[in-house]
């Protein structure tokens, strides 16, 4: 066709969009609201996404360089950006000469010289270290209780923490009694800039807030930042303290940022220069002119062990992938109807059209140039509130996703792109009217008459291959990684719907020969819409669509529910209350009497208590702070997988595949319980009862005998079972190697086996006297309840509560069982996919009132009642979703289905075959939800459309 013919089609169909704004409108919605969700999500995207410039200054300020080091006499393979990917190689794995490690001469020049001189030696003079130390998580005080918080020095007066971290209320601390905190910190300790906080260990130096500092990167930190040299060190000095827990040790630094001397940089071979003495560097220069990808040494020895290849066909992204190119096809489908409706309503204007001369094409661009003009309207419509909603929203997606944007960044590229999403589901939707208007008679086009024609054999033959084939691609294409698993289920599904489409009017047709047995008012509508199956199919697509959606999310939440549910361990018998320690601010146990209290306080009826003691090396160690070793018990060492062992490094990939799937030590779990409390834990017959659900006198009385309580028969071998030792690292240990393995020792300790209602492989239970007397030591961690009845929501709300005044990273749970989390999704969706399909049950019924005029005319001469019209009206609305609703039962079975298959494709091992991949995957129809979608849909369908039309019929002068 000719511009001018697009012009005069483009312009006929703005003037008919603008004619018929309520069904124009529908369209611009259902083609804005995808436009609005992926121009959102790009801008969020790209805005979130730091350019060169901003990743520098977010990660060193404005320094030229941080520099780190990993581990003295190391060597290190880095990124250019080191947060990228490094690779270290220890001290400890250097090979042996003689009995004696051999050491490159940088190696040895790292152990030999003090980090912070190392690195001055390797910087041109004149340059200016600031140390970068952060201390261990520390309990502080709070309105009501005790937090822990992230401890670091830093003087926020110096320029160059600038961009890596913000002042953005108050001042910076500038005397050694101030610190500033992170807006986290304010939110949760109910404090407030002028108020003091005191840190557990100096409370003889309470700390006054004097700012508010940010992360950009990391606005969820609960932080306190102090002047150099008033938390870190004196923190590490408190007995107990753990070296390990923060990244500077005790009168060592380890991290610096690097002020260099003007006209100084850190290039890229001066970066490698560093990793050969265990540095990473991330520096100014490099970062933002990157060496050539043959230049960096990771990137050689990381295409080398992966064989140059990525896998890229991650779960998420097929399902990303199949969600969003369903929903377009949807959207599609949906709006068919819409455009098919327009077509009708203008078949006289079309016939005109043809009858002046006009050809074929010339009647298809009219009805396509609406697709367009929607299309378009709509997907500039969905742009500009996709971004308004960001601009306007920022602050909040910001504080979501934990990290400031770089900047507000609008890529052209992508919002064009984006607007010919828009477009296209416009036309597409337009296309199947198109066709049909411009194969209409002439004549009949003018005198209102409708021409039947049979449904095309062939077009339903390809409709059942496309289904058939489809079906069979997606589901292949998901157990077995036929090709792309995103393309294969996609695609597969994409194609199953499309061959029910296509399918569509000739099971219209069958549905039609069901009419002999149906009262006179649905026989009516049925017979109507067999008739005139090119307004109807449309309308049935519609609603399949819609229903296809619903049963798919439903089938895959079901079934997912389902897998959950079988997987599902409980931590403790049912209705068991239990309180832990945890790892905050109550992790040394001085705060457990208060913990207890708050909970007997505020929970009734709980029954005895069991408090629960973790064993551990006897001493002076306090287990919130140190590394004060672990106790753990041991499989018998004929039963322990080789895979598990000290030495698995050294097994062959080949026969680690061999061992997990055939040798029957490799396929269970070794250990495994989900209750919060160690491998080892100490107390009375009343802790094997309440976090056990033991209820054999033997065993306590075993227990007191000072025999230990295991659970797992795997453990137990001659009556004994083998408890490991294992000593605390020592601080200055190597990090890595041989030499990085602390030592340990086993006892052999009498033993006996009782059956717990939980799952605790690993797990041991003996008395406190009974450690004493192994030489060991036990530590308060917390206590269980085993109430007759489970407590009360509001109960364990006001325990929660009380709780989480007195200290953060406490655990407190109820068991419960399991708890579906979907059923609110599935209903959710339900309600919507029934609201959608009703939609468009209803734009058919219009469409068919408006064509049954005449013979509704012919109905009142003979002497019809005048509700015959809201009864036919009535039952055409429910025909429509009948056929639409069972269609989309089958059709939402593909992807569902699918997904499901690539979900356990994904939780594969070495060694599963793909038969057992499969049976990992648990499908579950949700019969109750599918049954009243079937029945319900259609009834709802028939009261609406009964009671929305009108009984007056307006007598029309037939014509023809």
């Amino acid at each position: 066709m000719r511009f001018s013919a697009w012009r005069v089609a483009l312009r006929i169909a703005r003037r008919d969009a603008l004619r018929a704004k309520g069904r124009s409108a529908l369209v611009v919605a259902m083609v804005a609201l995808p436009v609005l969700g992926v121009t959102g999500a790009d801008v969020v995207f790209r805005s979130a996404e730091l350019d060169p410039v901003e990743r520098v200054v977010r990660t060193m300020g404005q320094a030229d360089a941080e520099v780190r080091l990993l581990e003295r006499g190391s060597v290190v393979l880095q990124a250019p950006d080191p947060a990228e990917s490094f690779d270290m190689t220890g001290a400890g794995e250097a090979k042996p000469e003689n009995g004696q490690p051999k050491y490159t001469p940088e190696q040895r020049r790292s152990l030999d010289t003090a980090p912070a001189d190392l690195v001055g030696q390797l910087l041109p003079a004149g340059t200016r270290l600031v140390p970068l130390r952060q201390g261990p998580y520390t309990p502080t005080s709070t309105a009501e209780g005790l937090l822990s918080v992230q401890t670091v020095e830093a003087d926020l007066n110096d320029p160059v923490w600038k961009g890596r971290i913000n002042v953005v209320e108050g001042r910076a601390p500038s005397a050694g009694h101030e610190v500033a905190v992170t807006r986290d910190f304010l939110d949760r300790s109910g404090l407030k800039l002028g108020d003091r906080t005191s840190l557990r260990g100096l409370e003889a130096t309470p700390f006054t807030l004097t700012a508010v500092a940010e992360y950009p990167g990391e606005l969820r930190t609960t932080g306190l930042i102090g002047r150099p040299g008033t938390l870190v060190d004196p923190l590490m000095k408190l007995p107990g303290a753990d070296h390990g827990m923060g990244r500077s040790t005790l009168g060592e630094e380890t991290d610096w940022l690097v002020k260099l001397p003007a006209g100084a940089a850190i290039d890229w071979p001066k970066v490698m220069e560093f990793n050969k003495h265990g540095f990473t560097v991330a520096a100014r220069a490099v970062l933002l002119d990157p060496p050539a990808r043959s230049e960096v040494p990771l990137y050689a020895k990381q295409s080398q062990d992966s064989g140059g290849t990525r896998y890229l066909d991650r779960t998420s992204i097929v399902i990303l992938a199949t969600v969003m190119g369903m929903a377009l096809l949807e959207i599609v489908l949906l709006a068919g109807p819409a455009f098919a409706v327009g077509a009708r309503r203008s078949r006289r204007q079309l016939g005109l059209l043809a009858a002046g001369g006009g050809n074929r094409a010339d009647v298809r661009a009219v009805v396509l140039g609406g697709g367009i003009v929607l299309g378009v309207t709509g997907a500039a419509l969905g742009l500009a509130l996709g971004v308004g909603l960001v601009a306007l929203l920022r602050t909040r997606a910001e504080n979501y996703s934990g990290e400031r944007f770089g900047h507000f960044d609008l890529q052209p590229v992508d919002l064009l792109g984006v607007l010919g999403i828009g477009l296209v589901t416009g036309l597409l939707a337009a296309v199947v009217p198109a066709v049909q208007a411009s194969r209409q008679d002439v004549v009949a086009a003018l005198t209102g008459r409708d021409s039947l024609k049979p449904p095309s054999r062939k077009l339903a033959l390809l409709g059942l291959l496309m289904l058939a084939g489809g079906a069979a691609l997606a589901l292949f294409g998901a157990t077995s990684g036929f090709g792309n698993r995103s393309t294969a289920v996609l695609g597969g599904s994409m194609i199953a719907e499309l061959g029910m489409v296509a399918l569509t009017p000739y099971l219209v047709g069958l549905f039609g020969r069901i009419g002999r047995w149906l009262p006179l008012g649905p026989r009516l509508a049925l017979r109507d819409s067999v008739r005139h199956r090119g307004r109807t199919a449309p309308a049935v697509a519609a609603v399949m669509a819609a229903v296809a959606g619903s049963v798919a999310v439903g089938i895959y939440t079901a079934s997912s529910d389902e897998q959950s549910r079988r997987e599902y361990v409980a931590a403790a018998p049912a209705n068991a209350v239990t309180l832990s320690s945890g790892w905050g601010a109550a992790a040394d146990g001085k705060l457990l009497p208060q913990l207890r209290s708050a909970v007997e306080t505020n929970v009734p009826d709980l029954g005895p208590r069991a408090d629960v003691q973790t064993v551990r090396l006897s001493g002076d160690c306090d287990t919130g702070r140190g590394n004060c070793g672990y106790v753990t018990a041991k499989l018998p060492p004929e039963r322990r997988c080789p895979l598990f062992e000290k030495d698995s490094d050294s097994i062959p990939y080949e026969e680690s595949v061999r061992l997990r799937k055939d040798d029957a030590r490799c396929k269970g779990e070794s250990s495994y319980w989900v209750n919060p409390f160690s491998a080892v834990t100490a107390g009375d017959a009343t802790l094997l009862h309440n976090l056990f659900g033991v209820t054999d006198p033997a065993a306590g009385q075993a227990l007191a005998a000072g025999k230990v309580v295991v659970f797992d028969p795997r453990y137990i071998k001659d009556g004994k079972v083998i408890v490991s030792v294992t000593e605390p690292q020592a601080p200055d240990s190597p990090q890595s190697g041989p030499a990085h393995e602390a030592p340990s020792r086993e006892l052999a300790v009498d033993a006996v086996l009782a059956t717990t209602v939980t799952p605790t492989a690993g797990q041991v239970v003996m008395s406190p006297d009974a450690a004493r007397r192994l030489g060991l030591g036990t530590s308060d961690v917390g206590s269980v309840w085993l109430p007759a009845k489970a407590p009360s929501d509001g109960a364990e709300q006001k325990a929660a509560g009380a709780i989480e005044k007195l200290a953060d990273g406490t655990r407190f749970d109820v068991e419960r069982g399991f708890k579906a989390d979907h059923d609110l999704i599935s209903l959710g969706l339900t309600a919507f996919a029934a609201l959608v399909a009703l939609g468009a049950a209803g734009i058919a019924t219009g469409l068919a009132a408006a064509d049954s005029q005449r013979d509704l005319t012919t109905l009142a001469a003979v002497g019809a009642a005048p509700r015959i019209r809201r009864s036919l009206s009535g039952f055409q609305c429910g025909v429509i979703a009948a056929m639409g609703t069972l269609l989309g039962v089958v059709a939402g079975v593909v992807p569902a289905v699918a997904l499901r298959k690539v979900e356990g494709v994904a939780v594969s091992y070495p060694g599963m075959t793909p038969e057992e991949a499969v049976d990992r995957s648990v499908i579950v129809f949700p019969w109750l939800n599918v049954g009243a979608t079937v029945v319900l849909l259609p009834l709802l369908a028939v009261a609406l459309a009964t009671l929305l039309t009108r009984s007056r019929i307006s007598l029309l002068r037939r014509s023809g």
